[in-house]
C-alpha cells in the first residue's frame, strides 16, 4: 500500500512563510515527477509547481520567485518552500506523486495525498 501524506500548513500573515512537505512511502519502486497543486474555495484545482526525478523546476506564474520546490530522494520526501505569502495563495494545497510501485509487478501511477490547508490572512 502506498502513502503519500502532506504536513505543514496552517495559517501565516502576508508576507509570512511557511513549508509544506510531501511524505511518501510503502511498496516503492521509484519516485518519478513530483508536484504541488493547490485549490481555492470555488475554483478548479491549479499546478503550483513539479520536480522531475533529475530535479528540474517548474512554477506556476503566480509563484515565481516566492515558492521553491525541491525534494530529498533519500527520504522520499518533497518540499514547497513558501515566502512573500499573499492571501489570493489561500487554498487546499496537494501533492501529486507520479510513483512506480511494487518490486516483482511493477506499475506506474499518479497518487495524491489528503491536502494541507493553507490560509494567509491578517
Amino acid at each position: 500500500q502506498v502513502q503519500v501524506v502532506e504536513s505543514g500548513g496552517g495559517l501565516v500573515q502576508p508576507g509570512g512563510s511557511l513549508r509544506l512537505s510531501c511524505a511518501t512511502s510503502g511498496s516503492i519502486f521509484s519516485i518519478n515527477a513530483m508536484g504541488w497543486y493547490r485549490q481555492a474555495p470555488g475554483k478548479q484545482r491549479e499546478l503550483v509547481a513539479t520536480i522531475t526525478s533529475g530535479g528540474s523546476t517548474n512554477y506556476a506564474d503566480s509563484v515565481k520567485e516566492r515558492f521553491t520546490i525541491s525534494r530529498d530522494n533519500a527520504k522520499n520526501t518533497m518540499y514547497l518552500q513558501m515566502t512573500s505569502l499573499k492571501p489570493e495563495d489561500t487554498a487546499v494545497y496537494y501533492c501529486n506523486a507520479d510513483l512506480t510501485t511494487g518490486f516483482v509487478v511493477k506499475r506506474r501511477a499518479a497518487y495524491w495525498g489528503q491536502g494541507t490547508q493553507v490560509t494567509v490572512s491578517a
